[in-house]
């Protein structure tokens, strides 16, 4: 019986990647966060580091409290430098707030960047790296009603929401459209206020992102998420972040379980894969779900509008000129 046991330990622990690749996975203790948070603290020793509005309970690690204007992180002290890795993160979001009475969210990273606030879900701006969003408030939809515009994107998109984006240092995350220029794509997540509990699922193999989602209390993953080309350098910090503004929720992690993968590559594929110094994504306008929602500005408007007539006047012109040459053609030869 104990070579049985052998065999299923290790069957437990080999997957297969997306693309057929056999590989296996190894829990990262140093990169993984559980109960009873041990790993957390000030000293240098520890390998967590809590900020701002955060604090460690027996049950979780709540980054903020259902009050306004309160933004907490946790973030990893070590740099991660292994080429192939999947998150599993245990999560809860609650609140008093009614359906889109609550906010503003939630994050988690792979960045450059480490222990700075900001204005996106409790992290700075213009970030290098990864960021996964848990968007629970619509600022688009309200941003538009108060300047009185209207209408209708594409897709719709229903919050809670989850989003991907990778930003090299430049690129700035859009708060009033809910990062709809930047997005890689998402999916819909009702997470807030559940009884059961909430998972987020990201995978970096092969530079492909695979982000799922287990919020609906079946124990089942649902793809959210699936982006090839994604090129994310060695060497950020992971973490987890949150934010609220005017409206508030109880953002909570559970626990947050790094696995190494270590996938089968062949020796072509060892030469042939470069080493990544910029985050950045092959084909990034292919993954652009949306369109520009508010549409043409008013200067493209009228240059639109200035080179339509041009062109309809030109084509007036020719017409003329044609038409005059035809009946001079057509006269002479009646006479």
């Amino acid at each position: 019986m104990i070579w049985i046991y052998i065999v299923i330990s290790i069957a437990a622990n080999i997957c297969f990647a997306d693309d057929g690749h056999e590989m296996e996975e190894f829990l990262k203790r140093e990169y993984s966060l559980s109960k009873p948070y041990q790993g957390i603290g000030a000293s240098g020793s520890s390998h967590w580091e809590l900020m701002g509005d955060a604090m460690v309970t027996t049950d979780q690690v709540r980054l903020t409290p259902d009050m306004q204007s309160k933004q907490g992180a946790v973030w990893s002290r070590i740099p991660c430098h292994l080429r192939d890795w999947e998150i599993q993160v245990h999560f809860k979001i609650h609140g008093k707030g009614k359906k889109n009475l609550n906010g503003d969210g939630m994050a988690v990273w792979y960045t450059k960047e480490r222990m700075q606030k900001g204005p996106v879900f409790g992290n700075k701006d213009y970030f290098t790296g990864l960021g996964v969003f848990v968007d629970t408030y619509p600022n688009e939809e309200k941003h538009l009603e108060a300047q009185k515009k209207r209408y209708t994107p594409r897709t719709q998109r229903i919050f809670p929401y989850v989003l991907a984006m990778v930003g090299n240092g430049t690129i700035s995350y859009d708060h009033e459209r809910d990062g709809r220029p930047s997005e890689l794509g998402g999916c819909n997540a009702m997470v807030r206020n559940l009884k059961h509990d909430t998972f987020i699922f990201i995978r970096y193999v092969r530079r492909r992102l695979t982000i799922m989602i287990d919020v609906d209390g079946q124990h089942e993953w649902r793809d959210c998420l699936d982006i090839p080309g994604v090129r994310l350098p060695q060497g950020y910090y992971f973490g987890v972040t949150a934010i609220t503004g005017d409206l508030s929720d109880n953002h909570d992690l559970i626990s947050l379980k790094l696995y190494q993968l270590t996938v089968l590559r062949s020796k072509q594929e060892e030469e042939q894969e470069e080493e990544v110094t910029v985050p950045s994504v092959d084909n990034i306008d292919l993954y652009r779900p949306y369109p520009d929602a508010e549409g043409m500005s008013s200067v493209a408007i009228f240059f639109t509008v200035l080179f339509s007539m041009l062109g309809l006047f030109l084509l007036i012109v020719v017409g003329l000129v044609v038409y005059s040459h035809w009946s001079e053609s057509r006269r002479k030869r009646l006479y």
